[in-house]
């Protein structure tokens, strides 16, 4: 066994494929940003009067996954603390905070949010056991310190008011009438082009918000993206011709997603090292979709609450036992009902697990198909997508889920 390892570890030091794998990560913050000239000048142009010590309105920023909200914001920010002494030689400071609301034991609570924006302030709240007001008067306090302006970046913004609800938004918009030396400013980046209208509507007229679309990239411009990284991050002569153009075809057609398509050349590359081939051909981009996808749906149905995984077990049941024809919204009600009962479970309301059945439409778990019984109006027709060689570990990580619980 010690020869065997000895050997992948050879062959892995020997490294025939990547240069700067780095390069490729969803961390790596690019010096460029092709094809998002147009939305950075935007940004800077609405953001520009925090030089000035001026609250500018507060900006969304929305589109698909892997568009560049989050890589424009990052520029801008990095452009503005450039010229922070200009605003200290006026007397005031400009803070400038990022904050991801996607992340858990971070922004799951209205508490933990406020906790870490004050910790990125430079103040301390303990992890617990404060009344939320007193976290409130705390930020106040600390804000009010000196004269600044505070910009606070919320990205992920929709899943905050998923699970906090969107009073946390009113909340911090109201906040600027309680100060005196000092404002706030929001930017929020969200994915849903559509979460703004489904919020209360005193919390959206107290935003006041300004907003840029950033349209999805089409497979020349993600192709454009791939070229630029793999000079940099791959060795000379590695890629097969049509790697990067098949990569950009994949991505563009499902969501014109950039990091989608970085990373498939990634995990096509990791591939080729691991088969000890010399190339990666387009062959390893259709073998690094497959593993990607089915990374994808594990990781999801893993990091989700337990009654989204109650709901989807009702659907895999109910596809099994109607041997994969379609079955209707109020058929998984009734069987979730049953597992509510079983593990004694409060359950949800019939219309929250519609909404959790969209989302799984959404996910591409499954499939929602509306149908028309005319005047018996309109129901969901459901059918489970999830791909077999996946199905028996989806299942096994639900059921170990709801044994534990």
């Amino acid at each position: 066994m010690n020869d065997e390892l000895d050997e992948i570890f050879d062959s892995f030091d020997k490294n025939n494929i990547f240069k700067d794998k780095s390069l490729l990560q969803s961390n790596y913050k690019p010096k460029t940003i092709p094809h998002r000239d147009k939305e950075i000048k935007q940004i800077a142009s609405i953001l520009a009067p925090v030089l000035r010590g001026e609250k500018t309105s507060n900006l969304f920023l929305y589109g698909n996954t892997g568009t560049g909200k989050t890589l424009s914001i990052f520029k801008v920010q990095e452009a503005l603390e450039k010229r922070m002494q200009k605003s200290i030689d006026l007397g005031f400071e400009l803070k400038i905070q990022y904050i991801n609301c996607k992340l858990k034991q971070v922004a799951d609570t209205e508490y933990r949010i406020l906790a870490e924006i004050i910790r990125q302030l430079g103040g301390k709240v303990p992890a617990t056991g404060l009344p939320t007001q007193a976290v409130y008067s705390k930020f106040i306090d600390l804000v009010e310190e000196r004269k600044q302006l505070v910009v606070l970046i919320l990205d992920e913004v929709d899943q905050l008011v998923k699970k906090i609800s969107n009073n946390f938004l009113y909340n911090l918009t109201r906040l600027n009438s309680e100060l005196s030396k000092s404002q706030i400013s929001i930017v929020g980046i969200s994915n849903d082009l559509t979460f703004l209208e489904n919020v209360d509507p005193r919390v959206k007229s107290s935003l006041s918000e300004e907003e840029i679309i950033f349209s999805p990239y089409n497979a020349l411009q993600i192709q454009d993206i791939l070229l630029k990284r793999v000079e940099e991050a791959f060795k000379d002569k590695v890629l097969d011709r049509g790697v990067v153009a098949k990569c950009a075809a994949y991505a563009a057609r499902e969501s014109g997603d950039a990091r989608r398509a970085l990373d498939l050349l990634r995990v096509a590359g990791e591939l080729a090292e691991r088969g000890k081939s010399k190339k990666v051909s387009v062959e390893h981009i259709d073998e690094a979709k497959r593993k990607i996808e089915r990374d994808k749906i594990l990781d999801v149905i893993s990091g989700h609450p337990k009654q989204f995984q109650m709901i989807l077990n009702s659907i895999v049941n109910l596809s099994e036992e109607k041997k994969n024809k379609p079955f209707f919204t109020g058929d998984v009600y009734n069987n979730y009902l049953k597992y509510c009962s079983s593990y004694k479970v409060e359950s949800l309301t019939q219309r929250r697990v519609g909404d959790i059945i969209q989302e799984l439409d959404m996910l591409g778990i499954i499939n929602v198909k509306v149908i028309s019984k005319g005047r018996g109006g309109r129901m969901r027709e459901i059918k489970l997508i999830i791909p077999e060689n996946v199905l028996r570990k989806a299942k096994e990580i639900i059921q170990s889920s709801l044994n534990y619980a």
